[in-house]
């Protein structure tokens, strides 16, 4: 994990083997936060659990809601990628940069946009035969 990491609480986190964060990362762990194994963060991402209370007067006695975000294994979410309270991220999925995530996202995906919508499924024509000892 690079520097710069940010939480509520840190108690509510379970990262899985292998987890890489790049920079800024924060996470606001009010309810549960799950990250599976061999997931990565691109720079500035942002797992939220937590929101404010739309009446203005609970919100101003400081009331708010959290609800539990899952990041399934194997996911990849690009920079600036915010995921919101609630949110399950099925696993090998991709996320593209700047994407806001308001909705469960199924496994083994392409999606992006704000929200976030599935562009497509990720098959075996996006394999490209590297090794892991190459670079590209």
């Amino acid at each position: 994990m690079n520097p710069n990491f940010h939480c509520e609480f840190g108690r509510n986190i379970r990262v899985g083997n292998h987890f890489y964060a790049n920079y800024d990362c924060t996470i606001l762990d009010g309810a549960p936060v799950t990250i599976g194994d061999h997931v990565l963060f691109g720079p500035k991402v942002g797992l939220y659990t937590s929101n404010h209370l739309f009446d203005p007067l609970e919100r101003q006695l400081g009331g708010c809601i959290a609800k539990p975000i899952v990041v399934g294994d194997g996911c990849w979410l690009a920079a600036n990628v915010t995921v919101l309270p609630g949110v399950t991220i099925g696993a090998g999925t991709i996320i593209g940069a700047g994407s806001v995530v308001t909705h469960d996202i199924p496994a083994r995906v392409i999606a992006a946009g704000n929200p976030c919508e599935v562009l497509r499924e990720i098959t075996a024509a996006d394999k490209t035969g590297f090794a892991g000892h190459d670079m590209i």
